[in-house]
């Protein structure tokens, strides 16, 4: 199928996120020694597991008995056993241990087995691969914002959000929609400067032209002060790059120098059957001032900055999803270039049905 056809007749709130990639499913510091929890992946239901000693594992969250979930089970040493009859399994998903049969029964019902993942942790996130387990080594794992430069400082954002997580990858993309940040942006416009596109990915950069004088103290704080002069044309002083490397997103913001002063990680994981609500896990990075501390007074006036920015980007992508609701389909008539791109981008990467 041709890509004109593929935009024709695929609406891309009914295409599935490829599940060849690793993706985060939960917070390391959401899963305690000796415990388990459950996430999904989609459809996916995910049993997270960290032994008293050991790395975490994943398993099907299912247990291949009565398929009761076994994120409700006790982990006991190397192993998790269901909650229900004591099922015991392994890192492999192999059954272990069926505690009221013998041992010669034991061996013939312990094929029995669930479903295993690749799992690893980084940057304080638990990663899973959902998708063929024989590709895991083989597709690259994503770069964690700066979270191991001790240049920066580094902090979490896990918004749950009721959309489809294409609508995020715009919402991100789409610097035209400043607008609707004005109480905590000010009086702002953007400028897109170009962009690029690839198998996978598209990216795009922007400055922004302040049109008023107001200027949030935690934008002050990390960039210093902008004035805004009527009579002039305003020079570039930062430029702001979104780039989607499917299937992640990715957010840069250089000085006028070119140095990096701002990284954004973002992956919007789809976290319910229905494919209508997706978990954010983010990671923003902020270059560490010359002045000494001067990041941690800063940290708790950025920490309210950023949040007030993600309740209303949450809030107008969920209006979004309801809309499609509604109107029983895509009904977006979009005219911003850069944005059917990566709309395209979303499509021809994903999984449509």
């Amino acid at each position: 199928m041709h890509r004109l056809d593929i935009k024709q007749k695929t609406d891309i709130r009914l295409v599935d996120i490829s599940p060849d990639f690793w993706y985060p499913i939960a917070w390391s510091k959401e899963l305690r020694r000796g415990k388990t929890i459950g996430r999904y992946f989609g459809r996916q239901s995910i049993a997270l597991i960290r032994p008293k000693r050991g790395p975490v594992f994943a398993l099907e969250n299912r247990c291949a008995h009565r398929q009761v979930p076994l994120s409700k089970g006790t982990v006991e040493g190397d192993s998790v056993k269901c909650c229900y009859h004591g099922w015991a399994y392994g890192r492999t998903g192999k059954c272990l241990d069926i505690p009221y049969l013998g041992k010669d029964e034991n061996r013939e019902k312990i094929i029995n087995r669930v479903r295993s993942y690749p799992c690893r942790e980084a940057g304080g996130m638990i990663f899973v691969f959902p998708g063929d387990p024989e590709k895991a080594d083989k597709v690259p794992f994503p770069q964690l914002a700066q979270v191991n430069n001790p240049a920066f400082k580094t902090r979490q954002f896990n918004p749950s959000v009721k959309c489809h997580y294409t609508f995020m990858h715009e919402n991100l993309m789409d610097m035209n929609h400043q607008f609707l940040h004005r109480r905590q942006m000010g009086q702002i416009r953007a400028r897109y400067l170009g962009g690029e596109t690839g198998e996978d990915f598209v990216e795009a950069r922007y400055s922004f032209a302040r049109t008023g004088t107001q200027q949030p103290l935690a934008e002050r704080l990390i960039f210093g002060k902008h004035t805004y002069d009527p009579n002039k044309i305003q020079p570039v002083e930062e430029v702001v790059t979104i780039r989607t490397t499917y299937p992640y997103q990715r957010l840069f913001i250089h000085d006028k120098d070119g140095d990096l002063v701002m990284e954004l990680f973002a992956a919007y994981v789809p976290n319910s059957p229905s494919g209508k609500s997706c978990q954010t896990f983010g990671l923003l990075s902020v270059l560490r001032p010359q002045t000494p501390l001067l990041i941690d007074i800063i940290w708790p006036v950025l920490g309210i900055f950023t949040n007030r920015i993600f309740q209303e980007d949450k809030e107008v992508v969920e209006m979004e999803q309801r809309a499609w609701n509604e109107l029983g389909g895509d009904r977006n008539r979009e005219v911003f270039p850069i944005v059917n791109k990566l709309r395209d981008l979303l499509i021809n990467n994903g999984i449509t049905h």
